[in-house]
């Protein structure tokens, strides 16, 4: 079993704080905008120029002309604003935004990430992963816990091109919820329903500590 990718997203959505500025990588991240908690307000901030983002439009109410850095159709929020690249990494670099959900293809025990690239194949550029890393403080990762083949993809250390060191904070799989040890390590937080801790143990080469007070992912 395991969490669903708009179940991560709501997962994570849960760290959100009133008053935050929060750049959402592609992929599962996009996802948080849908789940923002009632009562906070939050402002999503995309790197190709937009401050404002809100939900994804619902049929009928796509705007070509109003994207996300992943090139998915995005709304914008009353008193959203648009600007140009510079001013928006000039935000990223200045470290105006509070939190930073990035997926990911690799996270290693201390916090490295892998990103970007994958050797061999085709990619048309870094985008603003590099930026963001460097710049934010809080930095959580939503992935599946596994790769395609089954391979875990939380590594003693990252064998793709790294994006980040030891940058990551946080990360909520389909299988857990984990922190990063200072000293190396994912640290157990929660585990998804269904799943067991065997499970997770299985699919996570690095080092995984487990305390006593391990809880599961509260999911509606």
């Amino acid at each position: 079993m395991g969490l669903t990718k708009d179940q991560i997203a709501k997962r994570i959505a849960r760290e959100l704080k009133d008053g935050y500025y929060v750049n959402l990588g592609i992929g599962i991240p996009t996802l948080v905008a849908n789940h923002v908690p009632e009562g906070i307000s939050v402002e999503f901030q995309s790197e190709n120029g937009i401050l404002g983002m809100g939900r994804f439009p619902l049929d009928g109410e796509e705007d070509a002309d109003l994207i996300n850095a992943g090139k998915q159709t995005i709304t914008a929020k009353p008193g959203a604003s648009f600007f140009d690249s510079a001013m928006s990494f000039a935000m990223i670099r200045g470290q105006h935004v509070q939190l930073t959900v990035l997926g990911a293809m690799e996270v290693s025990e201390n916090g490295d990430i892998a990103n970007w690239k994958i050797p061999g194949k085709m990619v048309k550029g870094m985008g603003g992963a590099m930026d963001l890393v460097s710049s934010a403080e809080n930095i959580i990762v939503a992935m599946q816990h596994t790769n395609r083949e089954g391979e875990s993809k939380l590594l003693k250390n990252c064998s793709l091109p790294l994006t980040g060191v030891a940058c990551v904070k946080r990360i909520v799989t389909d299988l857990a919820v984990l922190d990063i040890d200072p000293n190396g390590g994912f640290i157990l937080r929660e585990i998804a329903p269904g799943v067991t801790l065997d499970e997770v143990k299985a699919a996570t080469e690095g080092k995984l500590i487990i305390p006593d007070d391990v809880v599961n992912v509260e999911v509606e």
